[in-house]
């Protein structure tokens, strides 16, 4: 498993490699400069020319990249434009908020969804299963940014039941706290909900076709018993699939829902580092957000053999 492990890794350095020199090149290429975007409109040319050459960027584009990515390996992604702050910690600060929006709404969406899921295949073209994919389509036609609106309007605003805007983080007041995540995660969870039924009923179809599904009801053993021991072990890996792609998608990539609800997480941090052109924070975000994908893929491979007993590390 340790090896697999180390040779997974290998594998992921070109991909990360790939990722830093995009990210470096493409902020490049957007107009601009962040010597006067620091300094501002009144700035002297002295001034611009000093700041310039403290940045490296008077250097040709392979001593910048080489300086930059010099930095990134000892852990300095550098420091904001916007209020001359270290991006790495403005990066992880943003990133715990996401991460408990994120981890707690797939948590939840995979529990609801793989027995909702399961359950529709095993009652396959009937009422239940018919109810089970209409639900499942309704939410993944619906988008998140518009659900998150309705239930701001329908929980914060009629019933006023949960705050509509602001956030107490959680080591002021943990219920309060929670209050202002509740409508994000249910947004996710219903809107996640969708793909990850489908997905799971889909391959359960599959599995309980095999003759070893046959096999085990022959001995007598319940439905119950044959869904929880035979079929859902084989039928969770194209799901175990997509929840890792899942993941990694929303930690990167939930800004409309931060933006909606107003939470001070990494998505929204990179959208205002864009309106604001600063380069450094949105180079900091990308290759932050391409690592934690990485990572979230390579422990997707390695669970693979705990929940399907035919897969191996080897």
């Amino acid at each position: 498993m340790i090896g697999y492990a180390a040779r997974r890794c290998l594998a992921a350095l070109p991909t990360l490699g790939l990722v830093a020199i995009s990210v470096f090149l493409l902020m490049r290429l957007v107009p601009g400069d962040p010597a006067l975007l620091r300094l501002g409109d009144a700035a002297s040319a002295e001034d611009l020319a000093a700041l310039r050459q403290a940045m490296g960027l008077e250097e040709p584009l392979p001593v910048q990249f080489w300086l930059w990515l010099r930095a990134v390996l000892a852990g300095d992604l550098g420091r904001s434009i916007t209020n001359d702050l270290a991006v790495l910690p403005l990066i992880l600060d943003r990133f715990q908020m996401t991460a408990v929006i994120v981890l707690l709404a797939v948590a939840l969406a995979a529990g609801i969804a793989v027995p909702l899921g399961m359950f529709a295949a095993w009652r396959q073209n009937r009422a239940s299963d018919v109810a089970v994919v209409g639900f499942a389509t309704l939410m993944l036609s619906i988008p998140s940014f518009w659900l998150g609106l309705i239930l701001l309007l329908v929980f914060g605003v009629w019933l006023r039941w949960l705050p509509v805007v602001g956030y107490v983080p959680f080591s002021e007041n943990a219920l309060l706290a929670a209050s202002f995540i509740v409508l994000p995660v249910v947004t996710l969870v219903l809107v996640e909900m969708g793909g990850l039924a489908r997905m799971a009923r889909a391959a359960t179809i599959d599995v309980l076709r095999l003759d070893y599904i046959s096999h085990a009801r022959a001995k007598g053993l319940s439905e119950f018993t044959v869904l929880r021991r035979h079929a859902l072990p084989n039928a969770f890996a194209p799901t175990l699939t997509m929840i890792g792609l899942l993941l990694g998608n929303l930690l990167g990539g939930i800004a409309v829902i931060e933006t909606v609800f107003t939470l001070p997480g990494l998505g929204r941090l990179l959208v205002e580092a864009i309106f604001q052109r600063d380069y450094p924070v949105v180079q900091g975000v990308m290759l932050f957000v391409a690592l934690i994908y990485v990572g979230v893929n390579l422990l997707v491979d390695l669970a693979y053999p705990i929940f399907d007993p035919r897969v191996t590390a080897e």
